[in-house]
């Protein structure tokens, strides 16, 4: 058993710069020349500019967008030729993705950006039986999250994270966002209209500070 257990265990590991799109695409040419077929494409990866300024100057705008967001339109670009049929590609975005606040604009932008390209996609491949998961997790106890100096609300452990995450991913969940009750929150201020939307940002922006 423990032999048959081992034959699914080969990992490979690769350290690629996502801001650097042309070591990407130089990466992953690499990775489909030696693959035959994928299944199930997890694109996890993502950086912040942290919430201590609110607009930052274009080249750290940059490398945020290209890590959290081009990147991954060029690793699909590159892999979809050879995704197998019932695979599956997922998406971590975020419940930021929502609301746009004042100290993380590049963050939430990245990942909008993400929302649309995801469901775009999926509507795209469902006649190949791709299926294109995104999932939107509010703030998760990460490296990402321990640079933040205010109280997060509906803050969740790692585990809990991952089992919700696995759960999106083997139900093939079209969207999925968690905590709940936070998500709810976001999503009745977001179809609030603008003026009134706006005190809200702005009130929830000055309580961080």
């Amino acid at each position: 058993m423990k032999d048959e257990l081992d034959s699914y265990c080969h990992v490979e590991i690769f350290s690629i710069d996502l801001s650097n799109l042309f070591d990407v695409k130089n990466r992953f040419l690499q990775i489909k020349e030696c693959h035959e077929s994928f299944d199930l494409i997890i694109l996890n990866a993502g950086v912040s500019l942290g919430h201590n300024k609110e607009i930052t100057d274009f080249e750290e705008n940059l490398t945020l967008l290209n890590t959290n967001f081009t990147s991954n339109m060029l690793i699909i670009d590159l892999l979809l030729p050879k995704l197998a049929k019932n695979s599956k590609i997922v998406f971590i975005s975020s419940l930021a993705s929502y609301i746009t606040m004042p100290s993380s604009i590049a963050y939430s932008t990245s990942k909008r950006a993400m929302n649309s390209y995801a469901e775009g996609l999926r509507n795209a491949l469902y006649k190949k039986d791709i299926h294109v998961i995104n999932i939107k997790p509010g703030f998760v106890d990460t490296p990402l999250t321990k640079k933040n100096s205010f109280k997060m609300p509906f803050f969740m452990d790692l585990d809990t994270a991952i089992k919700k995450i696995v759960y999106a991913i083997d139900t093939n969940k079209k969207e999925y966002s968690f905590p709940k009750m936070f998500y709810l929150i976001i999503k009745i201020i977001s179809l609030l209209p603008a003026t009134l939307k706006d005190k809200a940002i702005r009130y929830a922006n000055f309580k961080k500070q």
